[in-house]
């Protein structure tokens, strides 16, 4: 079960197409920003061969050169300019985006290994019937009519099972959608971002020949460049956080593989952990400022959207920890070695009663 059936990795694709389709409207800009550039370099030339004559001093070519080299990269901008750093940059997409993927698939293996040790457990504690519906409808039908009580009183443990877990893969669906939501909102002021800084790219390079605007030939680049890191900065922060998930369910492993340890799991943890992500996303501009300075642009303008993020993550985790403690509070917490509140989703962590020790042994952590 989803909350939403919503491929993410479809809109990441479409932002990444959406991107170089809108690279050639700079070209629009090429005509205008030639214009003010070859004027620009008719004022910067002329001031200084000027100055040099009445100073009665040689005139030094060399820094002629610069207004020359600015206009060659605007002719040129498209390819020249963009084509380079995004040449020079796209190894550290690709090197980020692969530590992402290998920590993915280890937890993906690490999770069905951690559901079927779940489910054993299961079937050691002698109701297999409690989480398989197949075994359930067998048990269910092999019972007469004078045992009624003993029918009722299993119909009424796997109604409360499959309510808890419903109830708790609906609490994780939501939080996992926010989370996915936060990653495509980054990704999406990413690419409105660099769109901007590419389509008027070649004016901030005009204004850049005229004296007292120089620094906005640096200030561009810097900023394209920070820009440009938001990407692989979130997929290392996706990728610690998988490696956290990674643990958790070598924790839940090695706990379930204790032949005397009945689970009753829970995901409180893991929302967690959900949360921190949420709001962890929004810090990803100023992480990409500290690789390289620029001036604090990007992240000055992610500043309300990191305080929306920072409140809603509180709100919504709020409610949903209210939600869960209510449900739980009327079973002791949820920790009741016969009926059990573990589930084969796998999104909880192992905390349940072992009958070899006689008490209860729970970690702090949950999995995903």
């Amino acid at each position: 079960m989803t909350l939403l059936a919503i491929n993410f990795d479809n809109l990441h694709q479409i932002l990444s197409s959406l991107y170089e389709k809108m690279i050639p409207l700079c070209s629009d800009m090429i005509g205008v920003s030639k214009g003010i550039a070859g004027l620009g370099a008719l004022f910067y030339v002329a001031y200084r061969v000027w100055k040099s004559l009445a100073s009665a001093e040689p005139i030094d070519v060399f820094p002629l050169l610069r207004p020359f080299a600015i206009g060659l990269c605007i002719m040129f901008f498209p390819t020249l300019v963009l084509g380079t750093i995004n040449s020079v940059m796209s190894p550290v997409v690709q090197g980020a985006h692969g530590i992402l993927e290998s920590q993915i698939e280890n937890v993906d293996a690490l999770q069905q290994q951690r559901d079927q040790l779940e489910y054993d457990a299961r079937v050691r504690e002698g109701k297999a019937w409690v989480v398989d519906d197949e075994v359930y409808e067998q048990k269910m039908s092999e019972l007469g009519i004078r045992q009624l009580g003993t029918k009722l009183s299993m119909w009424w443990e796997h109604a409360m099972y499959q309510l808890k877990s419903w109830w708790r893969e609906l609490v994780t669906d939501f939080f996992e959608l926010i989370y996915n939501a936060a990653g495509l909102t980054i990704d999406t002021l990413r690419t409105f971002f660099l769109v901007v800084l590419a389509i008027l790219g070649p004016l901030s390079f005009a204004l850049s020949i005229y004296d007292g605007f120089q620094s906005t030939l640096t200030n561009w680049i810097s900023r394209y460049i920070a820009t440009y890191l938001w990407l692989p900065v979130s997929d290392i922060f996706s990728a610690v956080l998988s490696k956290i998930r990674a643990l958790m369910l070598e924790t839940d492993i090695s706990l379930l593989q204790d032949p005397g340890y009945i689970p009753d799991g829970s995901n409180g943890v893991y929302i967690i952990f959900l949360i921190i992500g949420i709001i962890g996303y929004f810090s990803v501009p100023t992480v990409a400022e500290w690789i390289i300075q620029s001036g604090g642009g990007a992240s000055g303008a992610m500043g309300g959207i990191n305080k929306a993020g920072a409140f809603g993550a509180g709100v919504v985790g709020g409610v949903a920890g209210n939600a869960i403690g209510k449900m739980f509070s009327r079973k002791g917490g949820g920790k009741n070695k016969n009926s059990g509140g573990g589930d084969n989703s796998g999104s909880g962590s192992p905390d349940g009663f072992n009958y070899a020790t006689g008490g209860s042994s729970s970690n702090g952590y949950g999995s995903q």
